[in-house]
């Protein structure tokens, strides 16, 4: 009898430990399963782009003199400076968005390295007029026009002309980025259709960085002489997908 007691109770024991195995390989079963369906994701990119145009121009004009004596040289520099002025307020840009920088003296000859031929050009003087102001138009065809004071012998150094800038970015922003994530979840839709699967929450989100270029011609020499732009942004979006 204690034998047929002792085989019972070791019966017992192994249905215990079948089922405990039973259970416990269904646990880790789903648990591979959900692991395998959280790493089931798509990464793709938005594009959203806006045409804008600038609201803001920055023109920085330099006017250069040249001569071996100071006071005449300075004297030529200020007559230039005005001309410059007149005809910018001519041709309708306000005084208050003119801003006169102040004058730059160079002499050669208290250079380390003295070039040669420098008695007929000794000082070289220079003086830079800021016309900064909401009217884009209005410097755009002063811009134009400025060749009329060449042919009054004022000399322009080059400083790449006006700036136009567009200041309303954070105004768009957050519909570019919407737009941005609606045309990657259309994207990402199209790959899980293909595969069989559908499209769930956002895994991970990178916004990307907004670029603001001309509309025409990326690759200009000038691209912030563009009063006509392109705002761009592309945002890389990864979706969970689902069976």
């Amino acid at each position: 009898m204690p034998d047929q007691l002792r085989i019972i109770a070791l019966l017992l024991s192994a249905v215990v430990v079948a089922i405990g195995v039973a259970v416990g390989g269904k646990f880790i079963g789903d648990g591979f399963r959900d692991g395998r369906a959280a790493d089931r994701f798509v990464s793709v990119k938005g594009v959203a782009e806006r045409e804008v145009t600038a609201n803001l121009a920055v023109w920085p004009v330099r006017i250069t003199e040249t001569g071996d004596d100071l006071g005449a040289t300075q004297s030529r520099l200020e007559q230039d400076v005005d001309a410059l002025i007149v005809f910018l307020v001519g041709e309708g840009i306000l005084q208050e968005n003119i801003l006169r920088g102040r004058a730059e003296v160079q002499d050669l000859l208290a250079q380390a390295y003295r070039p040669d031929g420098i008695e007929k050009g000794r000082y070289i003087l220079a003086q830079t007029v800021t016309v900064r102001t909401d009217n884009v138009t209005l410097v755009d065809t002063a811009a134009a026009r400025i060749g009329e004071l060449v042919k009054m012998g004022v000399v322009f150094a080059e400083t790449g002309g006006p700036s136009y800038v567009f200041t309303g970015l954070n105004e768009i922003k957050p519909d570019m980025i919407a737009e941005a994530t609606k045309a990657a979840r259309e994207g990402a839709q199209r790959f899980a259709e293909d595969s069989g699967s559908t499209v769930g929450a956002i895994r991970q989100a990178n916004q990307g960085v907004f670029t603001i270029g001309p509309l025409v011609g990326w690759n200009s020499g000038n691209p912030a002489g563009a009063i006509e732009k392109r705002v761009r942004v592309v945002s890389t979006i990864d979706f969970f997908l689902r069976d």
